[in-house]
């Protein structure tokens, strides 16, 4: 099986290469693709999996048939930010089908860049760390966000997040954030103005500190956006190898740098909301995004079985398992009556046949497929959630 390079402006020319083990280019690489999307559909012996579907929907597995239909559900990435991605929220079903439903009623062709929903399903999504792995997710507490522009003693930020105090929780947080999208001159002026007062304090320690290195970081590449000022709301944190975070409908975040492996549903319905020249639904986003404010909370693998741990996650379209047979032991592959991908990032893993995958090799399993590894390798397989 092999899969699709997506060249990106904001990926790594070395991450993925490095990770799948092939030579690196001079264009930056962002996502590597193995699912069945249709705009980048992996080959499996020569084929299409798209096409290969439609012909055999029953290597899905009748669970995944039942729920979703005759589609993979899932779609797996290796990923690498080498600088910010947007600010983006993902629908849920229920507003993707609706969404997807009234712009295709008021024909608004796919490819309009005005377009916001492409598909009508929903794109929850896990991100697991390869790399140390910096990211914006949710709301940091209104309170503690207002102190922390108020730390930087600029009166017009003051009377911009002021009702962070005056409003309760959810309320302040919208109010404010939507006031931080508005592109007048004064709200680039203030920008410019608190990333100016950010600098002197980027090497410090703390909070203040930390806030103030966003600040000048996203600056650097989107300099004078007012959606930086909504960005400064959002917790920052970074992933060590191994942790991963799970992003739910209705969460506001974005990508910093990092490379990782990411499971979603089988989606293209991205709602940015700031930190791009593209299009921005001020008003849709408003509906989809989750203003409750929430600290991060990491996922982390449980092992289930020796060499074999799975990083759960509420998601019904998807599951992932990292496999790591190592010397003695030999790891029996989970999900047995659905479609799954193996993709290999380190050494070498063989099943009960001698059929081997080293680095950067994958491959499809359908349903009912037995698998036995062995080997040295490390990988991970997708399934379907059901």
């Amino acid at each position: 099986m092999s899969g699709a390079i997506q060249n990106y402006a904001w990926g790594s020319t070395t991450d993925i290469p490095r990770i799948l083990g092939v030579e690196q280019t001079d264009q930056p690489q962002a996502e590597y693709w193995l699912g069945a999307h249709a705009s980048a559909p992996s080959v499996v012996d020569g084929e299409s999996l798209v096409v290969r579907l439609e012909r055999e929907p029953g290597i899905i597995g009748g669970a995944s048939i039942e729920r979703f239909g005759n589609q993979l559900p899932y779609l797996l990435k290796v990923l690498a930010a080498n600088r910010p991605l947007s600010l983006q929220a993902h629908p849920s079903r229920e507003q993707a089908e609706a969404g997807f439903a009234r712009e295709n009623a008021a024909g608004i062709p796919l490819d309009d860049p005005k377009r916001t929903y492409k598909d009508s399903w929903p794109k929850p999504e896990l991100m697991l760390a390869l790399t140390p792995f910096d990211a914006l997710c949710g709301f940091r507490d209104p309170k503690q966000t207002a102190e922390l522009f108020e730390a930087l003693e600029i009166p017009a930020l003051d009377q911009m997040v002021a009702p962070l105090r005056l409003r309760e929780g959810s309320a302040g947080l919208a109010e404010v954030f939507l006031d931080a999208l508005g592109q007048s001159d004064e709200r680039r002026d203030l920008v410019n103005q608190t990333v100016a007062t950010c600098v002197p304090h980027a090497d410090a320690e703390g909070p203040v500190g930390d806030f103030c290195r966003t600040a000048v970081m996203l600056d650097e590449y989107y300099p004078g956006d007012p959606s930086i000022l909504a960005a400064l709301m959002m917790n920052r944190f970074t992933m060590q190898p191994g942790e991963g975070v799970f992003l739910p409908a209705g969460n506001l975040h974005a990508y910093l740098k990092g490379a990782g492996i990411e499971i979603m549903a089988n989606s293209d319905n991205v709602l940015r909301g700031g930190l791009t020249p593209k299009h921005i639904d001020v008003d849709e986003l408003v509906r989809v995004v989750d203003f409750d404010a929430a600290p991060v909370e990491l996922v982390r693998g449980v092992e289930i079985a020796p060499g074999l741990l799975r990083f759960p996650t509420p998601a019904p379209e998807f599951a992932l398992w990292q496999v790591s047979p190592g010397d003695g032991v030999e790891v029996e592959l989970p999900s047995t009556q659905s479609g799954r991908i193996l993709l290999v990032i380190e050494g070498t893993v063989r099943d009960t046949e001698g059929t081997e995958l080293t680095k950067g090799q994958s491959a499809f399993l359908v349903a009912g497929e037995q698998v036995t590894l062995s080997g040295d390798g490390i990988a991970f397989l997708a399934a379907p959630g059901v």
